[in-house]
């Protein structure tokens, strides 16, 4: 299926492995102009040399940053199509020995900067008239349930709440706001490899004690939605936050 996404410019923050690298690699594939940004100048240049990116070095918990962040993309590609708020971080463990400047820092990254990337983007998509663009905030299935540290949840729940209020906005302008929601999925990070480390068999266990379709989620069924949603043929989704995590989420909705 040909998503029509040639020469679309697109940001995505976090973009230098994980779930960030594989949605810009999707994009990629459907001819997309893709930039991304991270703090690890190693991990951008890698992802620079595999996918051939535009890669930009901030710190997105910085106002300054994320400011510096959307000139120098602006500068580079003319103008914005799909901005993808995917960087992220999980913070403390539980309520009562995470110190509150720990949920702080939780709110910068996870949320703080979507939000304000998403204003400043907005803007420039406005500007550039009647295409209007798209923004995919990616939260998390402990946005909308417990089960991740309890910062990390909040953060992430204020960033589905801020996806639906925003999009009633924003679609006035031809601007549709969206989310997705992923559940557990594996790619080698620190705290994947400790567990495999600890149990070379946590990742078959995890699956089958709490992940209905018997499998960890990969960072390309992550993309593959990032990819639809990004297109017009998603163009009646607006606010909705999708989850996409093989059943795991105990949701009822």
């Amino acid at each position: 299926m040909d998503l029509k996404l040639k020469k679309k410019k697109v940001l995505v923050t976090g973009g230098a492995r994980g779930i960030g690298k594989a949605i810009a690699a999707a994009f990629i594939k459907e001819g997309a102009h893709v930039g991304i940004v991270a703090r690890n100048q190693e991990e951008l240049k890698t992802t620079q040399e595999e996918l051939g990116v535009q890669i930009y070095s901030k710190d997105l918990s910085k106002q300054e940053q994320r400011e510096e962040l959307i000139n120098d993309f602006i500068r580079d590609f003319k103008r914005i199509d799909i901005l993808i708020n995917n960087a992220g971080a999980s913070f403390g463990k539980d309520s009562l020995t995470t110190p509150v400047n720990v949920f702080d820092e939780s709110m910068k990254i996870n949320f703080f900067s979507a939000v304000h990337l998403s204003q400043l983007v907005s803007k420039q998509m406005v500007s550039q008239g009647e295409d209007g663009g798209v923004i995919i905030n990616v939260s998390s299935i402990y946005g909308r349930e417990s089960g991740g540290s309890p910062s990390y949840n909040a953060s992430k729940a204020a960033l589905i709440s801020f996806t639906k209020s925003f999009s009633t906005e924003a679609i006035k302008n031809k601007i549709r706001v969206v989310g997705i929601a992923p559940g557990a999925t594996y790619h080698p990070n620190k705290e994947w490899i400790r567990r495999l480390e600890n149990d070379p068999d946590f990742l078959k266990k995890y699956a089958a004690d709490k992940i209905p379709s018997g499998r960890l989620g990969e960072t390309e069924d992550i993309a593959n939605v990032a990819v639809f949603l990004g297109s017009d043929n998603a163009s009646w989704i607006v606010g909705t936050t999708i989850p996409i995590d093989g059943g795991q989420s105990r949701m009822n909705f």
